[in-house]
């Protein structure tokens, strides 16, 4: 089986009460590109992984996860 990266980008950024746009900006991304990562079609590198695990605070495998596809 193939397995595929899920994220939990959009419910941190919500909860942390922040726009794409302000997410994007403090990790050198565009806008476009955390959406793309919220829709579950961009898989980060491992440097914007950790990026955006900083930006919260919390363990990359709390945001981060492989799953079956």
């Amino acid at each position: 089986m193939q397995e595929v990266v899920h994220n939990k980008v959009s419910e941190y950024r919500t909860a942390a009460n922040i726009t794409q746009e302000e997410l994007a900006v403090a990790i050198g991304v565009s806008r476009q590109t955390v959406i793309a990562i919220e829709k579950g079609n961009y898989a980060p590198s491992v440097l914007l992984a950790l990026k955006i695990a900083r930006y919260f605070k919390k363990p990359l495998e709390t945001i981060f996860t492989l799953r079956h596809a």
